[in-house]
């Protein structure tokens, strides 16, 4: 589909749908779209799909855009496991910790340890999205009542959300829905489809679940160069709520946020490297380098267009799009400023 012009964007049609505001250009191509789809050859169960996703996605886009600028946290774990279980306590306590910090929580507005989660947030620092199952309902936790509960047929959209939304994760024991969010998260992560962010992977000291399940990586994966050495950088494995909400929060102590300009990574942050520094850095991260250097730059074009945090400093580098785990601990270097 071809970019729709100024005069197309001018014309009356398409003044008489509201375009005539902030982008419209894509609101023209969803119009485009819509059009397509509606004249298109698909059967009932297609039609049915697609328009409960954009129903879904719709509404939940709506109930998070006012809190758009706060922190967020997703937190994955089991519905299965109860109250009595030290996970159970943990995630509470994790869902506090948090709360303490400003920061919002979301989880899969579920029982178990998502309810955990969200009952130590409290109901108005914590959000839910819940799969809608025949068997296992949301807990009442008071989300609801708050507007901060909201229910998804397919689990492929609430996975968008649970993405999309927030700036950290944290990953607790779970069956198969966790481990699908888990890895599902790492490869959006691995291959750049996700904006680089913490994946802490967090049970009770002296629990194996994590070690079992990374262990599978480092020993089956890893020789088989399924997986880099870097892709391990892509997580950290935490035993206390402390060590979870430090990993965290020390991730965005100096970077702040990126984005893709044309083809260069620009990296936003709080204070920029020194000269010694941003010389070890062109140093050391040489290998994720398609050209060029790591260097200082004010706010592109583009950015100042759109005013995106032209209060940040900014580096500048070519990436090469692939070695995100290595891209990852040049971040830690930065945070260490």
């Amino acid at each position: 589909m071809t970019e729709p012009s100024a005069n197309d964007l001018d014309n009356p049609q398409q003044r008489s749908v509201g375009l005539k505001n902030p982008n419209r250009d894509l609101k023209l191509v969803l119009v485009n779209e819509l059009e397509a789809t509606l004249s298109a050859d698909m059967d009932r169960l297609d039609l049915k799909m697609i328009t409960s996703a954009i129903r879904e996605l719709r509404e939940a886009f709506t109930t998070f855009a006012p809190y758009r600028s706060q922190r967020k946290v997703t937190i994955f774990g089991s519905a299965r496991i109860q109250a009595d279980d030290p996970r159970y306590l943990l995630a509470h306590h994790l869902g506090a910790a948090f709360a303490e910090q400003n920061w919002l929580v979301i989880t899969g507005g579920g029982p178990g340890l998502m309810d955990a989660a969200t009952s130590g947030a409290g109901p108005l620092h914590a959000f839910g999205v819940n799969i809608r199952l025949p068997h296992e309902q949301a807990a009442a936790h008071g989300l609801d009542e708050s507007g901060h509960l909201i229910e998804m047929k397919y689990f492929f959209t609430r996975k968008v959300l649970m993405i999309k939304e927030s700036s950290a994760f944290v990953s607790m024991p779970g069956g198969l829905g966790t481990l699908d969010e888990t890895f599902e998260l790492l490869t959006l992560l691995q291959t750049g489809k996700a904006q680089l962010a913490p994946l802490v992977l967090l049970e009770p000291k002296g629990d194996d679940y994590f070690e079992l399940l990374l262990k599978f990586m480092t020993d089956v994966l890893l020789p088989q160069g399924l997986v880099t050495a870097a892709d391990l950088n892509l997580y950290r494995r935490c035993s206390s709520v402390e060590e979870a909400v430090r990993e965290v929060t020390d991730f965005y102590r100096n970077y702040d946020s990126a984005r893709i300009v044309g083809k260069q990574l620009i990296l936003r942050l709080q204070r920029l490297p020194s000269p010694t520094l941003l010389d070890a850095l062109n140093r050391d991260f040489a290998d994720i380098l398609r050209s060029g250097a790591i260097s200082v730059i004010p706010p592109t074009a583009w950015e100042v267009r759109e005013q995106d945090h032209l209060n940040l400093k900014r580096l500048s580098l070519d990436f090469d799009q692939h070695s995100l785990g290595r891209l990852r601990s040049m971040i830690d270097r930065l945070n260490e400023i």
